[in-house]
């Protein structure tokens, strides 16, 4: 079973990749995980996991929702057993472009927990971050709904204070910040500032080589872990 590490990144094309480019950008991250021995997560749609997941061996693969339902009834919603059979590791919840209610986040969050899936909870602002937080995911990506996808990232006081407050709230969460990333500095300098983890969509898929951006991107965040080992 996948274990959450600090730091991370979160390669997330969300749906703009599937099949074959998927797969590619996919065997790319996996490269980049082996090389640098970062641990990456790669978010795709749920019928690309298992083609995934039997061809890579570094990279966690990660859905990007499930419901909270048990085996049964539930047509057309996200069972979490099929995720995990099909290779699953972890799973995006509560993403802006797919929210859910508190009760049911919070059910899904339980259930994944009970199949051993990696959780990773989406918040839009701080107070909502600090409520997830007490749901005791794995991972909290705090992330102003307003930045994503603008390539303008949170100040560095949104950062500290977001990560402090968390981590305050449960020490034991890892906390993400990703909203606007989209260079290799920009995640040195949120690993910098004390997240746990990033991660992108368009700064990687609009890069000239998404490929080579994932590597930019995974180097600056090992320099920044290196930093504050040192510091």
């Amino acid at each position: 079973m996948a274990v959450p590490n600090n730091p991370f990144l979160i390669v997330n094309p969300k749906s703009y990749l599937y099949g074959t480019e998927s797969l590619a950008l996919a065997k790319a991250a996996d490269r980049t995980a082996a090389e640098t021995g970062l641990q990456i997560y790669f978010t795709c749609p749920y019928t690309d996991i298992r083609m995934i997941r039997e061809q890579t061996k570094h990279i966690i693969v990660c859905a990007q929702s499930m419901d909270s339902l048990t085996p049964g009834r539930g047509m057309g919603r996200i069972l979490g057993e099929s995720l995990k059979a099909a290779g699953a590791e972890a799973v995006f919840l509560n993403h802006a472009e797919n929210p859910k209610t508190l009760s049911e986040l919070n059910a899904s969050i339980l259930r994944a927990k009970e199949l051993g899936l990696i959780t990773i909870v989406c918040a839009d602002s701080v107070t909502e971050a600090k409520a997830v937080a007490c749901m005791d995911p794995d991972i909290v990506l705090a992330e102003p709904t307003s930045l994503i996808g603008t390539g303008t990232t949170a100040d560095d006081s949104y950062i500290t204070e977001t990560v402090d407050a968390l981590h305050a709230i449960n020490p034991n969460v890892l906390v993400m910040i990703a909203s606007g990333i989209s260079t290799a500095d920009d995640c040195y300098n949120v690993i910098r500032l004390g997240a746990d983890g990033t991660g992108a969509t368009s700064g990687i898929l609009n890069a000239p080589s998404p490929a080579d951006r994932i590597r930019e991107m995974a180097d600056a965040i090992c320099r920044a872990r290196a930093r504050r080992l040192s510091a």
